[in-house]
């Protein structure tokens, strides 16, 4: 692997944990071979949520870092703030798993894919192991761990229990045969009392290791906000936090350990082909031309899938990077333009303070330019965001107003239907995305024209989401290019269209 050809300690250390565990020295050929062949991986599960799964894998993915031991991580569900977190922790681009908007061969070849100069692989679950959107457990983590094949480790709340862990742990290993759990660890231990009993019942009655026992600590945790945690690209001392976390799991838990249980994940599951394929062989109508697509890219605009902007660069595009906070322009010759999630009402003075921008913008979109806006992206464009201070002007390119409010006013996946009134979908098209959002839009001109009729979800006002305006669209609706592949291709075609309009 990459990573031990550059660092012989991190290579030393792994072997002799795998002769530790499995009673033989592996030659460095065999351990590449078996890394390719076998993705070395865990699912980061947990009884209920706020049981301490985000800190212990965010500390987790930092002390492998640096180890030299290369680390992929991977989030559960539609979460751009925690998977943010990974990136920073690991050094390495985190990639959201879901099966409610993707299929089981986009999920395990994302886990191949960008695991393949990778010594180990953390999947981090959400909220607690067999929660989903039904019965039968639809779109949980333990539906991720079946799917990929992937064993899990359970971080388990500590707090008022002893031997009683043992008996709510058995019941999760027994819930679902197809799960393996294969240890835990325990959060917020009080003492060496508190954890020696909780250790023994474990190892007696479930017959699995504890892998370790994070004592109480109100360090360890991140501030948090109306829809989730605080972004890491807001904390000046992320990596200081980081480096903390790692310390704790470092002293409190057997790396070792946690290496053998993800090698003892079987092979991952094959199918046949993929989305991925399909956007890594796509070839553009045009060749010779090469359209250019910004993406506002800052600290009020950070929820973007990589997958997303990946598919727009597979697809022809050119993709480049503008800050609505401090650039005062749009880049020359700009063919398209896409604006995602992340806090504008947080940054609402800032953006307004960027009239210049706020101008070239609503020209831009007055003249035709093709604009795709998700959620904060679509907050941006109205004309103002009502915050309990004060209001501030924003683009003013979509006939609304941005009311914030203390509630989500829409938490969950969605399923839209694309209307007639829109360039972005062809008609009818099925489309699965999520949304989360408190703020809802208020002033809305009579005219507006709606592209998307909500089937699942809440959108602008419970039946309608995707406001079309000559070649712009926003949505409260965010969506993944593996699970709705025909949106970069549109983009790019909008975009390619602009320019030879331009150019004539």
């Amino acid at each position: 692997m990459s990573n031990f050809k550059r660092d012989g300690r991190a290579y030393s250390l792994l072997t002799k944990q795998l002769q530790e565990r499995c009673g033989v020295m592996l030659p460095r050929t065999a351990i590449n071979e078996l890394s390719i062949k076998n993705v070395p991986r865990l699912v980061i599960g947990a009884p209920h949520g706020r049981s301490g799964k985000t800190t212990f894998t965010l500390g987790l993915l930092r002390a492998f870092a640096q180890q030299g031991i290369a680390v992929q991580p991977f989030k559960k569900g539609p979460d751009y703030i925690d998977a943010s977190w990974h990136t920073a922790a690991a050094g390495c681009i985190c990639r959201n798993l879901d099966s409610f908007f993707m299929r089981k061969q986009e999920i395990c070849s994302s886990v191949r894919n960008q695991s393949l100069e990778k010594n180990i692989t953390i999947i981090e679950g959400a909220m607690g192991l067999y929660d989903g959107l039904d019965l039968q457990g639809s779109s949980s983590t333990a539906e991720i761990a079946k799917v990929t094949r992937s064993p899990v480790l359970l971080v388990v709340d500590a707090t008022r229990m002893t031997r009683s862990i043992a008996a709510m742990v058995m019941g999760y290993q027994h819930f679902d045969p197809d799960v393996q759990i294969v240890g835990v660890v325990l959060n917020k231990v009080a003492q060496a009392r508190h954890e020696k009993m909780a250790r023994e019942a474990i190892e007696e009655f479930c017959k699995i290791p504890v892998v370790g026992a994070i004592p109480k600590d109100v360090n360890l945790c991140i501030p948090d906000r109306h829809l989730g945690l605080v972004t890491n690209r807001e904390m000046p001392e992320t990596d200081k936090l980081l480096d903390y976390l790692a310390d704790v799991i470092s002293k409190h838990v057997d790396l070792p350990q946690v290496l053998a249980l993800a090698r003892s994940a079987p092979e991952l599951p094959q199918f046949g082909e993929t989305l991925i394929l399909n956007l890594a062989n796509y070839k553009p109508e045009n060749k010779a031309l090469t359209p250019k697509i910004g993406i506002i890219q800052d600290a009020a605009f950070s929820f973007y899938y990589p997958e997303n902007l990946e598919a727009l660069k597979s697809m022809g595009a050119d993709v480049i990077p503008i800050n609505a906070l401090l650039d005062s322009q749009l880049p020359e010759d700009l063919d398209g333009l896409y604006i995602g999630g992340g806090f504008p009402e947080v940054f609402a003075a800032e953006l307004e303070g960027n009239k210049l921008l706020r101008g070239e913008i609503r020209r831009a979109g007055e003249e035709g330019l093709p604009i795709y806006a998700e959620c904060g992206g679509l907050m941006y464009l109205g004309r103002s965001i009502l915050t309990p201070s004060r209001n501030f002007e924003m683009v003013g390119l979509l006939p609304f107003d941005t009311q914030m409010e203390t509630k989500p006013q829409g938490h969950g996946y969605t399923i839209m239907k694309a209307n007639s009134d829109q360039l972005w979908f062809d008609e009818e098209t099925e489309i699965k995305g999520h949304e989360f959002h408190n703020s809802r839009l208020i002033n809305l001109a009579l005219d507006i024209k709606f592209g998307l009729t909500v089937k699942r979800g809440h959108g602008i006002d419970g039946l309608h989401d995707g406001i079309s305006y000559k070649n712009v669209f926003g949505a409260y609706n965010h969506i993944h290019a593996l699970g709705c592949p025909e949106w970069a291709e549109r983009m790019v075609k909008l975009a390619t269209i602009y320019n030879q309009t331009r150019r004539s």
